[in-house]
C-alpha cells in the first residue's frame, strides 16, 4: 500500500493547472478538487444576486451576510469521471467557465472573508490526503505541510491563445485580445492582493510550460509525484 500525499499545483491563471491536476489525480487515483471553481461559483452567485457595483465592485457587505447560504460542492461527472461544480446542488460547471465569470472572479477571491469560507472547506477536503488540488495559494496557505509543491507558469500571450483555442473549442464567443487583457489584470490582482498573494512557495519545483506539451508536463509531474510518494 503506497502512502498517500497531498499536491499542492499553484500559478497563474490559464497555465492548464486544472488539466494537469486532474490527470494526475486521475492517475494516481486521487480526489481532485479545482480551487479555483470554488471562487468561481461563489461568483456566479454574486452576478446572479447582482452583487456587483456598475464599475465591477463587489457589494462586499451583503455578500459576507449571504456567504452562509453558499454552498460549493463537487460531483463526479459519470462519462468524464471528473468533477464538476455544484452551487447550492445545481450543476454551475459549464456557466462558471464563461467570460463573465471570469472577468469578475479576481476581486471576489482577494476578499478575506471568502478565502476563508473556501480554504475551512478546502482544508477539510484534504485531510484524508490522496488529493491533488490547484489553485493560488494552496502551497503557502491551505497545505503549508504539502509534501508535493508545483508552481505553474506560462508567457501571458501563450496563456491567452490557450484560452482563446479553448473557448473556441466549446463554441462560445472569444476574442484574443480581450483575454490577453482578462489575463495580464489577473495576474496583477492575483500577485497585489493583501490576503494570500498569489507567490511561489520556498519549497515548491517550478514547471515553466509555455514550450511544453501536455503529454511531457504529465510525464515531468508524475516522475516528480512518484519520487515523493517512494520516499
Amino acid at each position: 500500500m503506497q502512502k498517500k500525499i497531498v499536491i499542492a499545483i499553484d500559478g497563474h491563471s490559464s497555465c492548464g493547472k486544472s488539466t494537469m491536476a486532474k490527470k494526475l489525480a486521475k492517475d494516481l487515483g486521487y480526489i481532485y478538487v479545482d480551487t479555483g471553481a470554488m471562487y468561481r461559483t461563489v461568483t456566479l452567485y454574486a452576478l446572479r444576486q447582482q452583487l456587483f457595483e456598475a464599475d465591477g465592485n463587489v457589494k462586499a457587505e451583503e455578500l459576507k451576510q449571504q456567504m452562509g447560504q453558499i454552498e460549493v460542492s463537487f460531483a463526479l461527472n459519470p462519462e468524464s469521471g471528473l468533477p464538476e461544480a455544484l452551487l447550492n446542488g445545481e450543476n454551475v460547471e459549464r456557466e462558471i467557465r464563461g467570460m463573465e465569470v471570469s472577468s469578475h472572479v479576481s476581486p471576489i477571491a482577494a476578499l478575506p472573508f471568502v478565502r476563508e469560507a473556501m480554504v475551512d472547506q478546502q482544508r477539510r477536503m484534504g485531510e484524508a490526503k490522496g488529493i491533488v488540488m490547484d489553485g493560488r495559494d494552496i502551497g503557502t496557505t491551505v497545505f503549508p505541510q504539502a509534501e508535493l509543491k508545483v508552481f505553474v507558469t506560462a508567457s501571458a500571450e501563450v496563456r491567452a491563445q490557450r484560452r482563446y483555442d479553448e473557448l473556441q473549442a466549446k463554441g462560445m464567443p472569444a476574442d484574443y485580445e480581450d483575454i490577453l487583457k482578462n489575463v495580464q489584470e489577473r495576474d496583477y490582482i492575483d500577485s497585489h492582493r493583501e490576503v494570500s498573494p498569489l507567490r511561489q512557495a520556498d519549497d515548491a519545483l517550478l514547471l515553466d510550460n509555455s514550450h511544453l506539451t501536455r503529454e511531457e508536463q504529465q510525464q515531468w509531474l508524475m516522475e516528480k509525484a512518484q519520487t515523493v510518494i517512494g520516499r
